[in-house]
């Protein structure tokens, strides 16, 4: 542990969360996470898989990818819980004081870009439901500026407030029963379209080849891969690291399970030419169902910003992370504005070649046996990051070369067991 008299010791990124912090429950890491969970972007990530995969490996990679990406979640938040470091602090502790910037920046941008997806969705998921429910024309210059604003207040005034009593309060007592009766009521909508189509041709049906099961799973896993340098950040505020780990295990495996198959479901019965929001629309009941979902959207995206602000804050800690999260805020708000919508998968994957090694060297070093959390006393671990980079190599190598077998189980296992054999006699 760091102790007061650490240059980090103003550094609330750097340093071990105090105990008076540590509030979290196993059933406040559980709602939190099956809220984080929980999203229409990953119901759009489930629709990719058909039909580039038959339906009974669909539901494979789903139950399998989620499974095995949450368990790394789970593993990761109990390191965070065990340690009180964030997920800044780890990169420090695992990489160097000076290199760690580097992931530390790398996080940071994907953070920026995530928070700005989810503000497109949010928006999107507005004018559609004004224009197909309400006959509003939101979807011109002007109506994306109202949504894209709107949005961006909301979640800028949340980051003004704090973060334990958000997930406390809030997602924990109101958000989440609402959100698990909308997936419940989707499901029965949709597995009741299913079954008057026919169940029978549904699980018959083949992919068309484009992608194996390995790579499906690959597609499944990096859902959960992209919150692995967040889960710290709120991991370490938890009571106890066996309750973090269970908890966000548990959440964050459903939330990935029900969202990919409703994915799947909708996009298997809905018109080729609709997409996933106006499909749901078409539900009966499916306005008040998206909308509750929709709500529960601006908790990704303050997950997203707030994590950013606590990584920011390890490199400029002059500014709280508090100020952090505010300018984030306006900055990815700025961002929803003018940038327009991409093919998400790849952004996906490129994410997973990059935190994937990254997080096998850190699961390696401080994952197993009795590691210590010390401030480090290098600026650079030359073997950790070489580790990293050639992870990230490997990755690339095994997606051109070897797509079929899947890039992210054979770079985690690789990377961790070499960072494993390498770490440091202390530890």
């Amino acid at each position: 542990m760091a102790h007061t008299n650490s240059p980090n010791a103003q550094n609330k990124a750097l340093t071990p969360v105090a105990d008076f912090e540590r509030v979290f429950r196993w059933h406040e890491h559980a709602s939190l996470w099956f809220s984080l969970g929980v999203g229409l972007l990953v119901m759009q990530i489930g629709a990719y898989l058909v039909p580039a995969v038959g339906s009974r490996d669909a539901v494979i990679a789903i139950v399998l990818g989620s499974l095995l990406g949450s368990g790394l979640l789970a593993w990761t938040a109990k390191l965070g819980c065990d340690s009180g470091l964030t997920s800044a602090g780890l990169m420090h502790t695992t990489y160097g004081s000076y290199f760690a910037r580097l992931p530390v920046l790398l996080n940071i941008a994907q953070l920026i870009g995530w928070t700005t997806f989810e503000l497109v969705i949010m928006r999107d998921g507005t004018a559609a439901i004004g224009k197909q429910s309400f006959g509003l024309a939101l979807d011109g210059p002007g109506g994306i500026a109202i949504t894209t604003l709107l949005w961006g207040a909301v979640l800028t005034l949340l980051l003004a407030g704090s973060m334990t009593q958000l997930v406390r309060k809030i997602i924990s007592r109101f958000g989440l029963p609402l959100v698990i009766a909308s997936l419940l009521w989707l499901t029965w909508q949709f597995g009741g379209q299913l079954h008057t189509t026919g169940l029978d041709a549904f699980w018959a049906r083949e992919g068309d080849g484009s992608m194996s099961l390995l790579s499906a799973m690959d597609l499944v896993i990096a859902m959960p891969v992209s919150w692995l340098p967040l889960v710290a950040d709120y991991a370490r505020h938890g009571r106890s690291g066996r309750s973090a780990m269970s908890g966000t295990w548990l959440g964050y495996a459903m939330a990935n399970i029900w969202c990919y198959a409703l994915g799947v479901m909708v996009v298997s019965v809905a018109q080729p030419d609709a997409n996933l929001v106006s499909a749901l629309l078409l539900a009966q009941g499916g306005l008040i169902a998206l909308s509750l979902i929709l709500i529960d959207e601006i908790d990704n995206a303050y997950g997203d910003v707030y994590s950013g602000a606590v990584s920011a804050h390890s490199i400029k800690p002059s500014w709280t992370i508090r100020q952090w999260g505010l300018a984030l805020a306006v900055l990815c708000t700025g961002l929803a504005l003018v940038l327009p919508m991409h093919s998400l998968e790849p952004f996906l994957l490129l994410l997973s070649s990059v935190f994937v090694p990254l997080y096998g060297v850190i699961l390696g070093r401080l994952g197993v046996g009795q590691p210590s959390f010390a401030p480090p006393q290098r600026k650079i671990d030359l073997t950790a990051a070489l580790l990293w980079l050639g992870g990230v190599a490997t990755y690339h190598v095994i997606a051109k070369w070897a797509p079929q077998w899947g890039a992210a189980l054979p770079t985690l296992a690789l990377t961790f067991t070499l960072a494993w054999l390498t770490r440091p006699k202390h530890s």
